[in-house]
Parts: structure tokens; C-alpha cells; sequence
């Protein structure tokens, strides 16, 4: 049997379409995977080329004190790791726009007071987010951590005992 010239056209049509669908399920699940990938956690880790950082600094308070309280205090870092990177990349970028409007031509000193209102907008905020951190893990931690804590940094030539 043939077919007449609308039924091929209809033939077609279903398989264009069968084709979009299955195009687009592919590229809704690639990016779908793509999104989960990039919604874990942010660790608390330099970025690449900046040897800098809080990560190895909140690394040195909680090596300094007694191992539980080290454990409370890492575990506080790591649940805000990721309100932490933002908060400390907010600052790095507010540093790199006063930098930018430094070296703007024609140069704009108000430009600059505003960049660097935003800098100091920009460390206050961090500092809000690292103190309620800190805060957050002093309350499950002992006295006898909470005081290490206290005395920080430490002599360099002080014993540290656990």
C-alpha cells in the first residue's frame, strides 16, 4: 500500500518531534547534572594562586585547641563554609574594584571613596559571618577551650597540651 502524501508528512512530523524531545531530556539532564555538581558544599580552600586566606588560619585556631573543641570548632567552619567563601570573595572583589578605579583614566576620586565604602561594607560583613561562626562553636565547646581560644595566638614557645 502507499501512503498518501499526508500520512508521510504525519510520519515525519512524529519522528522530528520524538528527536526534539529526546535533544532536550539530554540537555535538561546534562544540566541538571551540571547543577549539582556546583551545588555542594564550598570548602573552606585558597583559590588557586592566592596563597592566602582564612581556610589555613581557622585551621591554626582549631589545631591550637583541645581536640573535641578543635572538632566543634572545624565542624562550625565547615556548616558555614560556604556563607564564608562568599563573604570572604565579596571582600577580594571589593578589593580588586578599588584597585580597577585607581588606575581608571580619567581618574575619579569619587569613584574611589564609593569603591572603597564598598570594601569596608564588604570586611564588615565577613567579619559578621567568621564572628557568628566562632560564636556559634564557643557555645558547644568546654571552658577549657573556650579559654585556649581566649589566649590566641598563643606564645610560640608555649606547650600546647590537649
Amino acid at each position: 500500500m502507499f501512503l498518501s502524501g499526508d500520512a508521510k508528512g504525519t510520519g515525519r512530523v512524529r519522528y522530528l518531534l520524538l528527536g526534539s524531545l529526546t535533544l532536550n531530556l539530554v540537555f535538561a539532564g546534562a544540566a541538571g547534572a551540571v547543577a549539582l555538581q556546583h551545588a555542594r558544599a564550598v570548602p573552606l580552600e585558597p583559590v588557586v594562586g592566592i596563597k592566602h586566606g582564612m581556610g589555613p588560619r581557622l585551621d591554626r585556631i582549631a589545631a591550637s585547641l583541645p581536640a573535641n573543641d578543635a572538632g566543634v570548632m572545624r565542624a562550625e567552619f565547615r556548616a558555614e563554609a560556604v556563607r564564608l567563601a562568599a563573604a570572604e570573595a565579596e571582600v577580594r572583589l571589593a578589593q580588586e574594584a578599588v584597585r580597577d578605579k585607581l588606575r581608571a583614566e580619567p581618574f575619579d576620586p569619587a569613584a574611589v571613596r564609593t569603591a572603597m565604602a564598598q570594601t569596608s561594607a564588604a570586611h564588615e560583613h565577613f567579619y559578621r559571618v567568621l564572628h557568628d561562626a566562632i560564636a556559634a562553636a564557643t557555645a558547644k565547646m568546654s571552658e577549657a577551650g573556650r579559654k585556649r581560644l581566649a589566649d590566641w595566638p598563643a606564645r610560640r614557645d608555649a606547650v600546647v597540651t590537649q
